[in-house]
C-alpha cells in the first residue's frame, strides 16, 4: 500500500516506457495519472473488479467495458481476461486510466494508431519508448513546434484532418464549404494572409529539421528520422504544387476580366481557393510517388 509521495514512484516503475506514457508524460495530464486517490490504498498484487475501478474514475460500468473491449492485448498483455468476468491488477488499471485521459483529443481509432492496434485488436508493431526520445529530446521539441504549427492550421476549420487505418498515417483535406462561407467577409483575406505566413514559418521550421537529420546517428532514432523526411519530402511537394497551381491560375486570368469585375481582395481570394483546390487534388498522387522513390519502391 504506497504513500501518496510514492504514488509518482510506483507509477513511472510501471508505464516510463509505455507508448501511451511517451505522449502523456508532455501534457499536464500526466499529474492526474500520479495525483488519484485511489492510488494510495491499492495493492499492487491484488485485482479488482470493474465496478471499483470505474468508481475510482467517476465513469459508469459501461463506460469502463466500452474502452476496456478494443484494448484488451494492451491493458492485459493478453487476451486471457473476458468480459463481464475480468478483474484488473494495477498494470492494467494504469493503462486503462492512460486510455481514459486521452480518449477526448485521439478518440479509440487515433489511440490504437498511437498503439499499433489493427481493427482485430492486435498489436502489429512496437512503438517509440520514452528512453528513445530521451536521446533526442531537442529534435523532439523541433517536430513538437512543426505539430504546433499544423494544429493551429486545422483550428482555423479550413482542413479536415482524419486518421488513414490502412497507412497509418492522417489525411487532410480543404473544407470547401467553410472556404466558400468565408469568402464572402473581409476576414477571410486576413485568414488566408495568417495560413501564407504559417506555411512560410512551416518551410522554414522543415529546413531546420533537415539539418538534424544528417546529424542523427544510426540506431533507434532511425524510425524518427523516416518521419521527418516523409515530412519534409511532403512540404517539397506543397510547394511544388503552389506554384504550378500559380502558374495555372495566371495564365487562366491573363485576360484581366476578373481585375475589371471584382476587387482586387476578391481576386486574391479566388487565387488561393485555386490553389487549395489544386494542392488537395494533386498532392496524394504526387507524395505517393516521391515516397516510392525514396524508399526505392
Amino acid at each position: 500500500m504506497p504513500e501518496i509521495s510514492d504514488a509518482k514512484t510506483l507509477v513511472l516503475g510501471i508505464v516510463q516506457h509505455d507508448p501511451l506514457f511517451v505522449v502523456l508524460q508532455h501534457t499536464p495530464l500526466v499529474e492526474t495519472l500520479y495525483g488519484d486517490n485511489y492510488l494510495t490504498h491499492i495493492h499492487e498484487n491484488e485485482h479488482y473488479s470493474i465496478s471499483e475501478v470505474a468508481s475510482w474514475f467517476e465513469i459508469t460500468d459501461a463506460m469502463l467495458r466500452y474502452y476496456i473491449k478494443p484494448f484488451e492485448q494492451y491493458i492485459f498483455d493478453s487476451a486471457a481476461n473476458q468480459i463481464p468476468t475480468i478483474r484488473l491488477d494495477l498494470p492494467a488499471i494504469l493503462r486503462l486510466r492512460m486510455i481514459l485521459l486521452l480518449k477526448d483529443e485521439y478518440r479509440v481509432k487515433g489511440l490504437k494508431l498511437l498503439l499499433g492496434i489493427d481493427d482485430n485488436g492486435q498489436q502489429i508493431k512496437h512503438q517509440i519508448t520514452a528512453t528513445t526520445l530521451d536521446s533526442t529530446h531537442n529534435l523532439t521539441n523541433k517536430v513538437d513546434v512543426l505539430g504546433n504549427v499544423l494544429q493551429q492550421m486545422i483550428q482555423t476549420g479550413l482542413f479536415h484532418m482524419e486518421p488513414n487505418e490502412t497507412q497509418g498515417t492522417f489525411h487532410i483535406t480543404i473544407n470547401q464549404d467553410f472556404l466558400a462561407q468565408q469568402m464572402l467577409t473581409s476576414e477571410s483575406s486576413r485568414q488566408i494572409e495568417h495560413i501564407q505566413h504559417e506555411t512560410a514559418e512551416l518551410k522554414q521550421i522543415n529546413e531546420n529539421l533537415q539539418k538534424q537529420m544528417q546529424e542523427l546517428q544510426e540506431g533507434s532514432v532511425k524510425d524518427i528520422v523516416k518521419k521527418i523526411r516523409e515530412r519534409h519530402i511532403e512540404n517539397e511537394i506543397v510547394s511544388t504544387l503552389r506554384t504550378e497551381a500559380l502558374q495555372q491560375f495566371a495564365l487562366k486570368n491573363k485576360s484581366g476580366i476578373f481585375a475589371k469585375i471584382f476587387r482586387a481582395s476578391q481576386i486574391e481570394m479566388e487565387k488561393e481557393q485555386f490553389v487549395f483546390g489544386y494542392i488537395s487534388q494533386h498532392l496524394e498522387e504526387r507524395l505517393e510517388a516521391a515516397l516510392n522513390s525514396y524508399y526505392g519502391a
